[in-house]
Order: C-alpha cells, then sequence, then structure tokens
C-alpha cells in the first residue's frame, strides 16, 4: 500500500484525501495546505497528519497528489523535485498525480528534471460527485509501471468510478463528467420546481426528484439497457409520463444538453491553450 499526500486541499484536493482515508486509512494520508488551519481543520476531522511543507510532503508519501491551480504546478514540481531526488537516492521513488486542467503530462515533465531519473506521472480529472463516493474520474498516464496506476486507483476507490482514458480525451471527458454536475442540478432543481406548483411542499418535491435522478442514473449503470429504452417502459401509451416527455422534447431538452457540452467543452481546449 503507498501513502498518499495531498498537496492543496481545496474543494477538490480535499474531497479526494477524504476518499483517500475510507479507502486505505488515515494513518497512510498526509497534508498540506498554503493556508495551514485549512490542512489542520481538515485533518482533525480525518485523522490524518499534516505536515509543514511540500517538500515534507514529497518526503512522507510515494504518491503526490497536486491540488493546485494548472499555473501553480511547474513552481511546484521545480521546488519538490530535490526531495524527489533524495528519496530515489535511498530506494524510494514516487508517483506525482496532477489534478490541474488542461497541464498535459509532457508539460510537466520538464519541471521534474532536478530529480534526476524518470519520474511517473498521472493525470486525473475528477467531478465534484467524489465528495460523496459518487464520481466520475478519468484517469491517463504517460508510461509508468502499471504498480504505479493500480496504487493511485486504490487511493482513488473509494471516490465512486474511475476510468483510464486517453490523454487526448480529457477535455471531452470534462466537458461531459466534470462540468456535467452542474447541468445536472439546475434540471433537478426545474424538477422540484414543477413538484411544487403541484401542491408538493419544496422539501419532498427537491427530495423526490434528486432521488428519482440517482436512481434513473443507477439503470442506467447497472441494467445495460439503453437510455431510449428505459424511457420507453415507463411511458404508457397515452399516459401522463410520455405527456410530459413530449413537453421535454418541445422545450428542447435534448439540443440544449448536447449544446451545454459543446460549449463547455470549446471553452475547456480555450482554457488549456
Amino acid at each position: 500500500m503507498k501513502k498518499a499526500a495531498f498537496i492543496g486541499v481545496g474543494n477538490m484536493g480535499g474531497a479526494l484525501a477524504r476518499a483517500a482515508c475510507r479507502a486505505v486509512g488515515p494513518d497512510q494520508v498526509v497534508l498540506f495546505n498554503r493556508t495551514p488551519e485549512k490542512a489542520q481543520a481538515l485533518a482533525e476531522e480525518l485523522g490524518c497528519t499534516v505536515v509543514d511543507s511540500a517538500s515534507d510532503a514529497a518526503w512522507s508519501a510515494e504518491c503526490l497528489f497536486l491540488g493546485v491551480k494548472p499555473n501553480g504546478i511547474p513552481p511546484l514540481l521545480e521546488e519538490l523535485a530535490p526531495q524527489i531526488r533524495d528519496r530515489h537516492r535511498v530506494g524510494e521513488d514516487k508517483v506525482i498525480v496532477s489534478m490541474a486542467a488542461g497541464l498535459l503530462i509532457k508539460d510537466m515533465r520538464p519541471h521534474l528534471a532536478g530529480a534526476g531519473y524518470y519520474v511517473p506521472v498521472i493525470r486525473i480529472m475528477p467531478n465534484t460527485c467524489v465528495a460523496v463516493g459518487k464520481g466520475m474520474t478519468a484517469l491517463c498516464a504517460g508510461e509508468p509501471e502499471e504498480a504505479y496506476i493500480q496504487s493511485v486507483e486504490e487511493i482513488l476507490s473509494a471516490t465512486g468510478r474511475v476510468e483510464r482514458i486517453s490523454e487526448a480525451l480529457m477535455e471531452q471527458f470534462s466537458a461531459v463528467a466534470g462540468c456535467g454536475p452542474a447541468f445536472i442540478y439546475p434540471y433537478i432543481e426545474a424538477l422540484a420546481d414543477g413538484g411544487v406548483m403541484t401542491g408538493l411542499p419544496r422539501g419532498q418535491a427537491l427530495e423526490y426528484a434528486a432521488q428519482m435522478v440517482l436512481g434513473a442514473a443507477a439503470m442506467v449503470l447497472e441494467s445495460g439497457k439503453h437510455p431510449e429504452q428505459l424511457k420507453d417502459e415507463v411511458c404508457s401509451p397515452g399516459g401522463s409520463t410520455i405527456a410530459g416527455v413530449a413537453e421535454l422534447e418541445r422545450g428542447g431538452l435534448r439540443s440544449a444538453a448536447i449544446n451545454a457540452v459543446l460549449a463547455a467543452y470549446k471553452r475547456g481546449t480555450e482554457l488549456g491553450k
């Protein structure tokens, strides 16, 4: 089992640290954040350890999760390289795990030159649902050994689903799964609004809508059936459900969803340049 260090514990880094504590135990997790109080509060919640610097994190763990903004990755890697080099000399190698959007593996490698050896680099793209163990995370790697990838997958095992993909598909993944929760939340709210209009209390309407979306997603993932077939199975001839489906079609739900993904993808590729 590899020990994990989370350097940067913002919304995503903190969510992954929580999942890592569930997956491999808090004794296998260390935290560092530029604002120490934030790391300390999270460590007290989870029972893991806080270190005083990014270099200390690199000394303490084998899997280094970098939860900083993309423009902070190059200087951070250069800061970590000497510690990575020193641990390599005593037989302990590291793996870098970046969750920075738009920053390619090949662009990170030059900043690790000070390590003096080929440091495995893995990119992950989680979505915010990892916070409740229902996330979807894409993972891509350059050419690390399978053992490194499996170690990272073990640490991420309590986040939800983890899928290995080509780095060339990371922006496409992000447009669907990374941005997608923000597309679904207004839909859930709108369904609840409709329920309120029919007379349901707000809290119940929201609970029913959210649980329905959770169950419908599980049906797609677990039944193996196409969404169209599942939709048809709910719609009785001349019934209330097909009447509602007709309204969704009239309102352009499909085209709006497609255009949302395309707009997110376009913007993501622009930001990555």
